[in-house]
């Protein structure tokens, strides 16, 4: 699975630069293709599901123009516009032609993706309780100063998890938790171990 909504800020090793920064797609929602397998659980079973019925066609020759991605810019849409306050978060299975969806339940919405969605592509629907607006301003803040724990622990990366969290990587959970939560709240942030990013040199 794909996690398209990801904010990363990793401290990178002695002599380079601290770097943070925000990757969006070109539909300005927030979302981006990474591929975050090793920090993202397999999903729970869906609370509601649909399958698409919505005819479609090929943009030109390009690889990327399929059901799946169509489905998903509409949904990208969907998120950005009117479902702002309802819209937690995507990830994206390829193989399945499916994508999990996860918002604060809302019935219009549902409707909105499951028609939006191409024949043949599955959608699974998730419940939230945060919208992706809170989760983006919670992890903007978090990574303002990546540096500022240095000597107790090192934050190493900052990330909008699309079930509903901010996911926030460090050398030593058990000493940044309690700080960062303090600092910034309680719920949704999930603090974890994760190993020091190296800078590619070659």
């Amino acid at each position: 699975m794909r996690n398209r909504s990801w904010i990363l800020a990793a401290v990178a090793t002695a002599g380079v630069v601290v770097g943070a920064a925000l990757y969006v797609d070109a539909s300005e929602t927030g979302h981006a293709d990474v591929d975050v397998a090793a920090t993202t659980s397999p999903s729970p079973p869906a609370e509601d599901w649909c399958v698409g019925t919505r005819s479609g066609r090929a943009d030109g020759d390009a690889p990327d123009d399929t059901p799946l991605n169509r489905t998903l810019a509409r949904i990208d849409e969907l998120a950005a516009g009117r479902y702002a306050d309802v819209y937690t978060g995507m990830g994206v299975d390829e193989e399945a032609a499916a994508a999990d969806v996860w918002r604060i339940p809302s019935d219009l919405f549902d409707k909105a993706a499951c028609d939006a969605a191409e024949k043949g592509v599955k959608l699974r629907l998730h419940p939230a309780d945060v919208d992706r607006k809170t989760l983006d301003a919670l992890a903007e803040r978090i990574s303002e100063d990546m540096t500022r724990w240095d000597g107790t622990f090192q934050m190493r990366e900052v990330g909008v998890d699309e079930r509903g969290f901010v996911h926030v990587g460090v050398d030593d959970p058990k000493k940044a938790e309690p700080l960062v939560k303090k600092e910034f709240g309680p719920r949704y942030i999930k603090v974890e171990y994760v190993d020091q990013a190296y800078a590619d040199v070659g």
